[in-house]
């Protein structure tokens, strides 16, 4: 549209092109407002959506109609020419679930909106069960419903958490089928609605705040049974991903036996009816006792047994002859250490004899080897004695090895055997003959000289 517009009775003014440019002193004409509202919602798509009849009005050529959201508290007029509800093959009731080809629609005079309802098909039985295994095959495809996903349950929950609609039969037989089984079971309960367009939003909000409970081990999800179009919150995109999302056990516990609603596929644990979950959950306490019982009564068999299998085996062991005297284990070692005693004893004699002998051989030795023993021979030592032989021996010469060394009138000291004598040398003898140490005779001879 042109900034310029002409309005009756006025001259052309100068207007904002946008809705942002306008302002107290140059505002738009509410003429203008509505005709850019009209283009625009005029170039709106029409859209299929889906809702459930809850008033229809027919006047005329004309119906009028309010849908509801199926899931949340979300309300729509629209109005509906009445050729359209006649090509209808059953006529449309109140509480019936359609789907309606919406066109919105700007009334230029009186500033209203609109929606018209330019097709409406009724969703049949068929149509739903198709559109839930389309969902079904979607969500297994991501994998929601894998055995590998669901937790196990524990084998005796403290605290249960249940979910069912206000005074439902539901809830009534699982406190009762539980309590008979488990006396001492206790139950966190939420009272939601189990159908109609509300029931998700508050299943699920049921669900997150039992399920954020520490103390609360399991959660049961229970509903009486009912048509299709009765279990469909339980079929929920929203509701599944939630149980999936749940950290703590959740059972399902929907319906009848025949009924299979995608919260069965999802939940860790699904139970036929309520009545199944309460025996599914809590152990059957005089089962449980008559199992204690017969453990009992085995363990006490298996303690008889082992007694008795060892009583026998003491008494083989007793019925040996090693335990008939058991002394004959220490005789028999006795005489062992006796024998080894011996050998020991005779070892180390034999030992000492032998160092015995070789110490007297090594101390002849010695004493052949002797000066003491040279002397016993008939051999003397010349020695000078007197301050001759003091200066001498300051040289190491004390002892006379050459005739030089006793000049004659040297004072000598010749020891012998026995003890020492002195002498007085008469100076070197003229040589007779070398000593020869195998003539006695010579020897003589030389010790009477000296």
């Amino acid at each position: 549209m042109s900034d310029q517009a002409s309005l009756p009775g006025t001259a052309p003014t100068t207007l904002p092109a946008t809705a942002a440019e306008t302002s107290p002193d140059n505002p738009w004409p509410l003429q203008l407002l509505s005709q850019k509202l009209k283009a625009h919602i005029d170039r709106t798509p029409s859209a299929w959506v889906e809702g459930q009849v809850i008033e229809l009005n027919r006047r005329g050529s004309n119906a009028y109609i309010t849908l509801r959201d199926v899931d949340a508290e979300v309300s729509l007029p629209a109005s509906v020419w009445t050729k359209v509800l006649e090509r209808q093959n059953l006529p449309l009731e109140r509480g019936s679930r359609v789907v309606a080809l919406l066109k919105p629609e700007f009334w230029l005079k009186t500033g209203r909106l609109n929606m018209q309802v330019r097709d409406i098909r009724p969703v049949g039985l068929g149509d739903l069960l198709a559109r839930i295994e389309r969902l079904r095959q979607a969500l297994a495809a991501e994998g929601l419903f894998a055995d590998s996903r669901k937790k196990r349950l524990p084998l005796l929950p403290h605290r249960i958490g249940l979910i069912t609609g206000r005074d439902s039969d539901a809830k009534k037989d699982i406190l009762r089928n539980a309590a008979l089984r488990w006396p001492a079971v206790e139950f966190e309960i939420r009272e939601v609605a189990v159908q109609g367009n509300t029931a998700v939003a508050q299943v699920v909000r049921a669900l997150r705040e039992l399920d954020a409970r520490p103390e609360v081990d399991v959660i049961v999800i229970a509903r009486g049974g009912g048509a299709l179009e009765d279990l469909l919150p339980f079929n929920s995109e929203d509701l599944i991903r939630a149980v999936a999302a749940a950290e703590t056990p959740v059972v399902s516990a929907i319906g009848h036996e025949a009924d299979r609603p995608l919260l069965d596929y999802v939940a860790d644990l699904r139970a036929s009816t309520p009545t199944d979950a309460a025996k599914r959950i809590v152990p059957e306490v005089s089962e449980e006792l008559a199992g204690v019982r017969q453990a009992r009564e085995q363990l006490r068999r298996s303690m008889d047994r082992m007694i008795d299998r060892e009583s026998d085996r003491l008494a083989a062991l007793h019925s040996r002859p090693v335990m008939a005297a058991p002394e004959g284990m220490v005789s028999v070692r006795a005489e062992e250490i006796e024998r080894l005693l011996r050998r020991s004893s005779a070892a180390v004699n034999s030992t000492v004899v032998r160092a015995a002998d070789q110490l007297q051989h090594l101390k002849a030795q010695v004493r052949a080897l002797s000066p003491q023993k040279t002397l016993d021979r008939g051999y003397a030592v010349v020695e000078l004695a007197g301050n001759q032989a003091a200066r001498i021996a300051e040289a190491g010469h004390a002892v006379v090895r050459r005739p030089d060394e006793a000049p004659a009138g040297a004072a000598l000291s010749i020891r012998v055997a026995e003890g020492r004598f002195g002498a007085t040398s008469d100076g070197p003898a003229q040589p007779t003959g070398a000593l020869h140490p195998g003539n006695p005779d010579q020897h003589q001879e030389v010790e009477e000289n000296a």
